[in-house]
C-alpha cells in the first residue's frame, strides 16, 4: 500500500512521481513497457518560451511555469544524478517557405508579444550570419524569425535522470506491468490488477499517454484521447552544423551537441499503429536536405515513430476523475507533454495532496463535454 500509484511511466508520470516523493509521499509507478519508451522518448524535446505577462488562461500559465521549471529541474536532476539532460537555451529559428506561412509567423510573433516574449524578424543576411549552414535561397526561405528564448532537452537523457532521481527518492518503479482491471468499492478505486497481482494505494493517477483512453473506459469514463503518430529521422554527423532549433510550420530540425540532428514530424491518425512509412521518411529527409544542404552528406542513423496523446478539443485532461474520489488523470497533452511536464507535476501533486493548485485545472476537467 502506497500513498500514490501512478499508472504510466512516461515523462508526465515520472515527473509526478518525482514531485510527490519530494513531498514525502510513498509512490509506486507501473508501466506497461519500459519506462519512457513511448511518446516521451520519441519526441525532439523542444521547449518554447512561456512568457511573463497577460497570462490569463491556465494553459498559458502552465507554459510559463514549465519554461521556468525546466531550467530549475535540469540543474537539480544533474546535481542529484550526475546526468546531463541536454537542457540548452539554444534559441529557435522560424522559417516561412510560402507566402501564407509569412502571415502565420507574423501572427505567432504577435501572440508571443502579448505574452512578453521576444520574437523578431531577421533579414537573409542576418540569418546567414548566425546560421550559415541554412540554405541561402530567398525562394526557399521567404522570411525568418528568431525566437531567442527557445530551449531543448534530450528526451532519453531527461527520462534517465528522472528515473534515477525517482529511485533515489524511494519511488518503486515497476516495468512491464500493464493494468488490466480496477477493483472498485463504492466511489473509490481500492486496487488495480496486473499479472495476477493487486496493487493498492490511497490515490491513483492515470498518466499512460494515448493508452489512458482505455484506462478511463475501464472506469466507464468516455473521453476524447486519441493516438496521433509522429515519425522522426535521425541524422548522424561528425560535428554540429547549426545551434538553434529550426522550425517550419509543424516540422522541425533539432541539432544536438554531438552532431546528431533530429528531423520531424508527421501528424497521422492511424490508431495505435506505430512504425514508419517510406513516404513520410522521404518527406522529412527532403525537408532536412532542402534547409541544411550539408545534411546530404550525413548518414541517416535511425528512423522511428511515437504515438502522441491528442484530445478532441486540443486541451489536455488533468484533474480528478468524477465520480471516483481518489482517481486522477494527466494525459492528452499531444505535442506538449515533455514541455509541460514539470508544471503538470506541481499542479497534480498539489491537487492529490488536498491543496488548491496554483494553476486552475478547471478547463482541463476530465468530465468536460
Amino acid at each position: 500500500m502506497v500513498d500514490c500509484l501512478v499508472i504510466g511511466g512516461g515523462v508526465v508520470g515520472l515527473s509526478i512521481a518525482y514531485e510527490m516523493a519530494a513531498r514525502g509521499k510513498s509512490v509506486r509507478v507501473l508501466d506497461r513497457r519500459e519506462f519512457g519508451s513511448e511518446a516521451s522518448w520519441a519526441g525532439a524535446g523542444i521547449l518554447p518560451p512561456g512568457g511573463s505577462k497577460n497570462l490569463n488562461h491556465p494553459l498559458d500559465q502552465m507554459q510559463a511555469a514549465s519554461s521556468d521549471l525546466h531550467r530549475e529541474w535540469a540543474a537539480r536532476l544533474s546535481a542529484e544524478t550526475g546526468v546531463d539532460t541536454g537542457y540548452r537555451e539554444c534559441g529557435g529559428v522560424y522559417l516561412a517557405g510560402k507566402p501564407g506561412e509569412v502571415a502565420s509567423l507574423l501572427g505567432l510573433q504577435g501572440w508571443f508579444a502579448e505574452r512578453g516574449v521576444e520574437m523578431h524578424r531577421v533579414t537573409h543576411s542576418e540569418l546567414r550570419e548566425f546560421e550559415p549552414a541554412l540554405v541561402d535561397d530567398p525562394d526557399r526561405i521567404r522570411a525568418a524569425f528568431l525566437l531567442p528564448g527557445e530551449a531543448q532537452l534530450r528526451n532519453p537523457h531527461h527520462l534517465s535522470a528522472l528515473q534515477q532521481a525517482c529511485r533515489r527518492r524511494g519511488v518503486d518503479l515497476v516495468p512491464h506491468c500493464e493494468v488490466t482491471e480496477f477493483e472498485i468499492l463504492a466511489e473509490q478505486v481500492v486496487g488495480v490488477a496486473s499479472r495476477g497481482q493487486t496493487y493498492r494505494a490511497d490515490r491513483y493517477c492515470l498518466t499512460s499517454g494515448a493508452w489512458t483512453h482505455q484506462l478511463l473506459e475501464q472506469l466507464s469514463i468516455s473521453n476524447g484521447i486519441l493516438p496521433v503518430r509522429g515519425q522522426i529521422v535521425l541524422f548522424r554527423g561528425d560535428r554540429q552544423l547549426f545551434r538553434r532549433v529550426i522550425n517550419e510550420g509543424p516540422r522541425y530540425i533539432v541539432p544536438r551537441d554531438d552532431g546528431r540532428v533530429l528531423v520531424g514530424s508527421t501528424e497521422e491518425e492511424v490508431g495505435y499503429h506505430k512504425g514508419t512509412t517510406d513516404e513520410a521518411i522521404a518527406e522529412l529527409t527532403d525537408l532536412a536536405h532542402s534547409l541544411v544542404p550539408q545534411l546530404r552528406d550525413a548518414q541517416v542513423e535511425r528512423t522511428w515513430s511515437g504515438l502522441r496523446p491528442g484530445s478532441f478539443d486540443g486541451f489536455p485532461y488533468m484533474g480528478r476523475v468524477v465520480p471516483w474520489s481518489n482517481v486522477f488523470v494527466a494525459a492528452g497533452h499531444f505535442r506538449s507533454g515533455l514541455f509541460l511536464s514539470p508544471a503538470i507535476a506541481v499542479a497534480m501533486s498539489q491537487l492529490m495532496c488536498g491543496e488548491t493548485p496554483t494553476i486552475d485545472l478547471t478547463p482541463f476537467a476530465p468530465h468536460r463535454g
